[in-house]
Formats: C-alpha cells, structure tokens, sequence
C-alpha cells in the first residue's frame, strides 16, 4: 500500500467517526475551506488549499500588466456616486466602482437609469462594480422608487421562511441586474441576542445556526443569478450601537465569536461568497485599539482562520466611527494596510491621492496593491463583468 492509498483510508476512517460524533451530540458542524490533495512526480503529497478566484488570476494579471499604478490603485476604490462628474472621472482615474444610494435613483426612469450605466462602462477602461444596498426593509435603494419596482423588496424578518427568503433573492439579482448593477452589499449575516439592538431590523431574526444556513442558501441563488454578494458585518455586528454616528466598542470573548458569530459567515464561505465587509467596531478581544476595518488583526482571522480568499470590503470609511479614530486623514492608509481589498469612500479623490502618496513615499508596498486588485479584477471577471 503506497502513501497516498494509506492517507486516504485515514481520512475516511476519520471522518466516519467525526460524522458519527456530530449525529449523536447534535453539534453544529463547522465548515472550512477543504485543502486539495495533489500528487508529485516524486509521489510525495502535497497539500494544496485554492483561492477562490484562482482561475482567473492569469487573465488578471495580463490587464494589470497594461495598467499604470494609478490605475491599479484607483481599483482599490468602491466610490460614493458623483452624479454628472463620474463619465469625466471613470475616463481619467478608473475607479473600482461605484456605491449607489437612493438619492441617486430619485427623479430618474427605469430607462434613463439603465443607460447612464451603459454609458458609465462603456467611458471605462475597466469595467466598473455598479453597487448598492438593497437589503429589504429599511435598506433599499433602488426599489424604494415606484419608478424601478412598484413595491419595495420587504425585509428578511418579514419574509421568514427560507423559501420565501430565496424567492426574495432571485428576483432581487434579477432585478438589479436588469438595471446594470452588479453588486448587491447584502446579506446581512449579524444576529443579534436583543431585539432592541441598532442592527437587529436588518438581520434575519433567526439563531446563529439559522443564519449560517440562510446566509449559505442565498449566497448559491446570487452566484447562480451571477449576483455578487457581500456578507455583513464582519465579524458579526452583536448589539453594538451605529458605527455611522460614534465608535462602539464589542467586549465579547473570541469564544463567542468563534461559537456564534462566526458560523454564518463560515457557512456561506463555504458556500463560496466572493466578498466580505468589515464592520467599523473596536473588538477588543481581537485588536483592543482600532475599530475592525483598520486593524490587521481581524483581518488575518477572517484571512487564516476562516479561510476567505475573496474580496474584503470596508464599510464606508465616512462613517464617524473611523473619523473619532483618524483624525489625520489616513483611513485609506491604515485599511490598506490592514488587509482590506476594496475600500467604500465618499472621498474618492482623497482616498485615492492618500493611498499614492503613501505608495509614493514606501509605506505601502507594490506587491499589496498588486494582490489586493488582483482579487478585484480576477472577481469581475469571474462574474462576467470584465468579458
């Protein structure tokens, strides 16, 4: 019997009894990126784990190799809608993409809408992420106007069921879709102990494991309506107050994180989520000093010990959360360096010069920028954005 016979006898055996273990004491099992195993020549083995947008990454790398450091930088950016400046914008920064609010849907038909996107991608050098939040409920950008949709898509709570739930995913892609968005910053995967809490109204209102299936289950519906979707907010949002007016500040053990707050997002990882958005909360069991969108620390949990090798997100750096913590304009700077990919800004032009100037003066290294649009790129080609 050769080695590689002999681990795999191994890993059934042990995986016969896990399973037998799980059934008895009803545990909810824990999900994780499974490692590859590959053979050499030499027949030793080697274990492998795949990014997820692996595939992709040669075609990435050959649009890279046309572009200017500006240009690759300016990826790094999901932009606050600029309204008439964005065809002048896109044609001479090319930014990742852009966030869109429900302002910018008011006053505009169906038709007009569609063809300002249009006309947005065909300026760009790169095709753009047309994003919003269209969450249901009290988020809702798009459907909050009779003009797009002549009812509001209703919040998640208020759906219930899990096949209501996914009913509701399947049109909402539909929906965005055939207006040009591309990018949904939904599901929202937080549960929360209280009802009372800022961001209960916007969770699924379920127990964690409820959330982990949900969240998983809604993820495969937008990857097959070639939605992209955006698990919220990392690492799990508790009962904490609105990052948008102040800092909060999470005392929880990293026990409960990892038994709780955790299996959402672990489930729909699994589930292959293409990207994760970090909330602005300072989790003092992971980094006691900066809120989680600037601290490297949870980004390397979410990176290592989650296993996620797809696009993390910021929220939006004009939040007051990260502005009581920054007060010498570096946001871009330090969320650069934390190991975010994309960063939502209503500064673009800022933002963007911020993160040049610390590239220019060393303190960002090329190779970060470099694997950070690598993601970007090699995403937007996986959902068909860049043909």
């Amino acid at each position: 019997m050769n080695r590689l016979e002999l681990l795999i006898i191994i890993i059934v055996c042990v995986g016969m009894i896990g399973y037998g273990i799980s059934l008895s004491q009803k545990e909810t099992p824990k999900v994780a990126k499974i490692p590859e195993i590959e053979t050499r020549d030499s027949g030793e083995i080697e274990m492998v784990t795949r990014e997820l947008f692996e595939e992709n990454y040669q075609k990435a790398e050959q649009i890279m190799a046309t572009m200017t450091i500006e240009q690759k930088v300016s990826q790094l950016f999901l932009s606050a809608y600029p309204g008439a400046s964005a065809v002048q914008q896109v044609s001479q920064k090319t930014p990742g993409g852009y966030l869109f609010f429900a302002k910018d849907f008011k006053g505009k038909t169906r038709e007009a809408f569609i063809d300002e996107i249009s006309n947005l991608q065909k300026e760009s050098p790169v095709s753009l992420f047309i994003a919003v939040d269209e969450e249901g409920g009290s988020v809702v950008r798009a459907s909050y106007y009779p003009a797009f949709r002549s009812t509001k898509f209703e919040s998640p709570q208020k759906l219930g069921s899990l096949d209501n739930i996914l009913q509701d995913a399947k049109e909402k892609s539909d929906f965005l879709k055939e207006l040009g968005i591309n990018l949904n910053l939904a599901p929202v995967v937080d549960v929360c102990e209280k009802s009372s809490s800022f961001i209960y109204p916007r969770t699924y209102g379920k127990s964690y494991e409820e959330t982990a299936e949900y969240a998983a289950e809604v993820v495969k519906v937008m990857n097959e309506r070639r939605m992209i979707s955006c698990l919220k907010h990392f690492p799990g949002y508790g009962d904490n107050v609105d990052t948008h007016t102040g800092i909060a500040v999470d005392s929880r053990a990293i026990e409960e994180f990892e038994q709780k707050d955790f299996l959402p997002f672990e489930s729909a990882i699994a589930a292959n989520a293409p990207a994760v958005l970090v909330n602005h909360n300072i989790i003092q069991c992971m980094d006691e000093t900066k809120p989680a969108t600037l601290s490297k620390e949870v980004h390397d949990i979410l990176r290592e010990k989650l296993a996620f090798s797809g696009v993390i997100i910021t929220d939006d750096l004009a939040m007051q959360a990260v502005k009581n913590y920054v007060e010498d304009g570096n946001a871009a700077y330090f969320a650069i360096l934390a190991g975010n990919d994309m960063i939502i800004t209503s500064d673009f032009e800022k933002h963007q010069k911020e993160v040049m100037d610390a590239f220019r003066e060393g303190k960002i290294e090329e190779d970060t920028i470099h694997k950070a649009v690598r993601r970007i790129l090699a995403m937007k080609i996986a959902y068909g954005i860049i043909k």
